[in-house]
């Protein structure tokens, strides 16, 4: 049992793994009582009573008017820390790019009972424009979905409910003052959260909706208009307080290192491992045709040509994709195709069948959206003018006669579950997701993956168990922003919400985020999964016509590849907030695929002996871009896993 030995330095070892040699913000964690919580740029992360998870996360959130967050100035940060709790307090500045300036003061108190509150007055120095200022509660979603809640609303009134299973397309809550909850019935029976929210209304989303794993409250309804604008001087007081009442048992922190994660092989789930394909763009064909030798090696068995004519896609662009799919001639072809909605769609999409045609680009299948659907449509907006789905998809059949014929959202899951398609007069629907709409830390981004199966399971009950289901591309990057204008540039590489530049793609991270994904689909039977691009900001490759121009994800896309056709089988991990596992057989050979989905080193007990080819930061060579290494499982069957490491075990 031994880890890969590296001698490269701390910053060079980010880099390796998270595409970056920049430091994630420090963290600063704090106690009172059996109450833990963990102190990140202000806000509080991680909060545990009796070492299980109440909160995910208490935060003064401030939004722009495209529902980017600004990252606050925080100065003259004190904290006392006694052993019987402790108390903080700071100042913050918001500074937007026309000069409007937003100051704010926080104090936070965690107290021997376990409760805590965080209170924040909030002052604009000038008229301030905002699509949210205040608080937002997360409440984690593993372990308490479809459990009972008491809410209490701001009239007064007391509801008791569930918090939804099945992911709720619109806000389950509305008019909020407090929330209860049980905080685990297993571990802590008895023993109930409540969480008070005052100096506003307040109202829940399921943040699931986005692949963020929480329920979130958050602060002013979203039928009220925004961009909104807090008057210049005005202030402004926002408070939160948790308060538990039931027994709590005595609580000790554990000591020592963690128990290794056990896998354990399971029954087979009755469905195939996906299609694994690659999203092409008219703006990266040539570098796609560059990095044809790179195409060959990975052997994709789609490959999805986005053509948008409300951007002046013609046919250049499927001259482009012709020459790309000659490339790779036994990969499905599959056009994703942006219905205008200028014109009546029958008309459209004929002109673009015949644009087609006379490109030379053969196709497998369509997949159609109207223009609007792209963006996103808040609780209280009013519904874009759209055409019937129904008449869309008949023009779609009658001007690509013969094709399998998509549908779904090139968007999100939010808009697919907001607006569910006819599915019966689709031979697919697809979505995408995108883990950095609301944050962009670490964290966070692999959290999203414990909302996976929410997000199959909530479309399958919509679409069918039957019907051919396909994701992506879903790629840590946002490809496009429903919610603003624009997605975020990011000159930088800093992590960040809604830009398509996030450096962890260059990064072991996007490889074990992308295995990770990939263990969640098994048991939706998902047919295809488009895990990014070959070129471009989400992309396999750096340079494509540079020879070691692979990004780590290539290695974890390959391996997906190679394991098309095999059956999914269960793999159970004792800990799935470390390690993420599937096995697949397949004329009675067996594999097994493993991640690390933490920063932290992992022992593991894997279920097979035979041999293992890992990836982790040992495996970059500056001759040869990235190569797995071959190693052994011993009889004791437990190997380390670096962070973000990837194990492919061959029985």
């Amino acid at each position: 049992m031994t880890a890969p030995a590296d001698t490269a330095s701390e910053s060079e070892l980010r880099r390796r793994r998270l595409g970056t040699g920049e430091a994630e913000p420090a963290t600063r964690r704090l106690r009172a009582g059996p109450l833990t919580a963990e102190l990140i740029e202000g806000n509080l992360r991680n909060i545990r009573v009796a070492g299980v998870e109440v909160l995910r996360a208490i935060s003064y959130v401030v939004r722009d008017k495209d529902w980017g967050t600004y990252a606050p100035l925080i100065e003259g940060l004190a904290i006392d820390e006694t052993a019987e709790g402790f108390r903080l307090a700071y100042r913050a500045r918001c500074t937007g790019t026309g000069g409007e300036r937003l100051a704010y003061e926080a104090v936070i108190i965690g107290r021997a009972d376990a409760s805590l509150s965080f209170e924040v007055e909030a002052i604009p120095k000038t008229d301030f424009l905002t699509n949210r200022c205040g608080f937002t509660v997360l409440h984690p979603i593993v372990g308490i979905a479809g459990g009972p809640v008491v809410v209490e609303h701001v009239d007064g009134t007391v509801e008791t409910s569930v918090l939804p299973d099945l992911i709720d397309p619109w806000q389950p809550f509305r008019e909020m003052r407090a929330i209860s909850h049980e905080v685990s019935p297993e571990r802590l029976p008895g023993v109930v959260a409540t969480c008070r929210m005052e100096g506003d209304s307040f109202e829940m989303e399921d943040q699931r909706n986005w692949s963020d794993a929480s329920y979130k409250t958050y602060v002013r309804p979203l039928a009220l208009p925004w961009p909104y604008v807090l008057p210049a001087g005005e202030h402004m007081r926002q408070a939160v307080t948790l308060t538990l009442r039931g027994t709590l048992p005595p609580f000790a922190e554990p000591m020592g290192e963690p128990e290794p994660v056990r896998l354990e092989l399971g029954g087979a789930f009755g469905r195939r491992a996906p299609k694994i394909g690659l999203v092409v763009t008219p703006e990266e064909s040539e570098a796609t045709i560059a990095a044809g030798h790179r195409l060959a090696e990975l052997a994709p068995q789609t490959l999805l040509f986005h053509f948008d004519p409300t951007t002046g896609h013609g046919r250049t662009a499927l001259e482009g994709f012709a020459r790309v799919a000659a490339l790779l001639p036994q990969a499905e072809r599959v056009l994703e195709c942006v219905v205008p909605g200028v014109e009546a769609p029958a008309d459209e999409l004929a002109a673009i069948a015949a644009e087609v045609e006379a490109s030379g680009l053969r196709l497998d299948a369509v997949a159609v959206s109207p223009d609007v659907d792209r963006r996103s449509t808040p609780p209280g907006s009013a519904w874009p003018d759209c055409p019937p789905l129904e008449e869309v998809y008949d023009a779609a059949r009658a001007a690509f006669p013969g094709l399998r014929l998509g549908g779904g959202m090139f968007s999100y899951f939010t808009e697919l579950n907001r607006k569910p398609v006819p599915a019966a007069l689709l031979d697919f629907v697809s979505h995408c997701t995108c883990p950095i709409v609301h944050d962009a830390d670490d964290r966070s981004v692999m959290q999203s993956l414990e909302a996976l199966p929410f997000i199959l399971r909530s479309t399958r009950a919509m679409i069918g168990e039957a019907k051919p289901y396909r994701i992506g591309p879903s790629t840590i990057g946002m490809r496009q922003n429903p919610y603003g204008s624009r997605t975020m540039a990011n000159p930088e590489r800093r992590r960040m919400t809604m830009t398509p530049e996030d450096p962890r793609q260059d990064g072991l991270f996007a490889a074990a985020y992308m295995v990770g994904y990939s263990t969640r689909l098994a048991a939706a039977g998902v047919e295809s999964f488009i895990v990014g691009g070959l070129t471009g900001p989400l992309g396999l490759t750096t340079h494509p016509t540079a020879p070691t121009g692979l990004r780590p994800a290539f290695a974890s896309a390959h391996i997906l590849a190679r394991l098309n056709g095999f059956e999914w089988h269960d793999c159970h991990s004792s800990d799935e907030a470390r390690v993420l596992a599937i096995a697949a057989s397949q004329d009675n050979r067996r594999r097994v695929l493993a991640v690390n989905i933490t920063g932290e080193q992992q022992v593991v007990e894997v279920p097979l002996s035979g041999t293992a080819l890992l990836l982790d930061e040992a495996c970059f060579a500056e001759d040869a871009g990235v190569q797995r290494e071959e190693c052994a499982i011993g009889a004791d069957r437990r190997i380390v896993l670096n962070p973000y490491a990837v194990i492919e075990i061959r029985e």
